[in-house]
């Protein structure tokens, strides 16, 4: 029984699966609000399936790259139930997570690599490139998008695009004839569950007290207004 956040977006997601079946799940997808809901919809879930805290087997979270302060709220509520609960850690790589959820929801030809993208700064993206069994094709990076991006793999491959960075690139990459965009996709906790019943059945956890949120780069503070 494994309680799954998801939080590095502006989707602040929670969900419930028992041996990698999703047994309730509750979301939002809205900017600024997750520090005000996550510990509201966690209990929610539980309720609703009647679990108690104590029967939990262990938390598993969203580590990033994402949003700085997402991060911080999936994180820090997930080690907090931890260090409450007596449990353990899972940490999901927020990419990966997304091109198995993205299999998992959709119809995709079995050659399509998957390429999720998370939105950063301008025309910038966290972004990595995938096959269908999770294989990493394009290690994880923080990318500047222009018509020359992925041009290696984008000549011989289909490549699906999705995420919140995707439709920002769309008019760059979108005249190349591999390239496919699936609009509407939202980060989700369901999608944690194959890759943290995986890590939970080779007791591959993190260690609660010194894990960090994998930011992929430094926090820099907006000025203040007036500033």
């Amino acid at each position: 029984m494994i309680l799954q956040i998801e939080t590095a977006t502006t989707s602040c997601s929670v969900a419930l699966a028992n041996r990698g079946q999703v047994l309730t799940f509750k979301e939002i997808d809205q900017r600024n609000i997750h520090a005000e809901v996550i510990t509201v919809y966690i209990n929610e879930i539980l309720a609703q399936s009647n679990v108690a805290y104590a029967n939990l087997d262990a938390i598993a979270v969203s580590c990033g790259p994402g949003s700085y302060t997402g991060l911080r709220i999936g994180v820090s509520t997930a080690k907090g139930l931890c260090f409450a609960l007596d449990k353990p850690l899972i940490s999901v790589e927020t990419l990966a997570a997304m091109a198995t959820g993205v299999v998992a929801d959709n119809a995709i030809e079995s050659d399509v690599l998957l390429c999720p993208m998370i939105d950063a700064r301008r025309m910038e993206v966290y972004t990595a490139i995938f096959n269908q069994a999770g294989r990493i094709v394009k290690s994880t990076a923080a990318e500047i998008i222009d018509a020359n991006s992925f041009a290696n793999v984008l000549s011989e491959n289909k490549v699906l695009f999705f995420g919140d960075g995707a439709d920002k690139c769309k008019e760059a990459l979108g005249d190349n004839p591999n390239a496919r965009f699936l609009p509407n996709f939202a980060n989700s906790a369901k999608h944690l569950t194959q890759i943290a019943l995986a890590k939970f059945n080779l007791a591959n956890f993190v260690d609660v007290a010194y894990f960090e949120p994998y930011y992929l780069k430094d926090f820099i503070a907006g000025k203040k207004a007036g500033a």
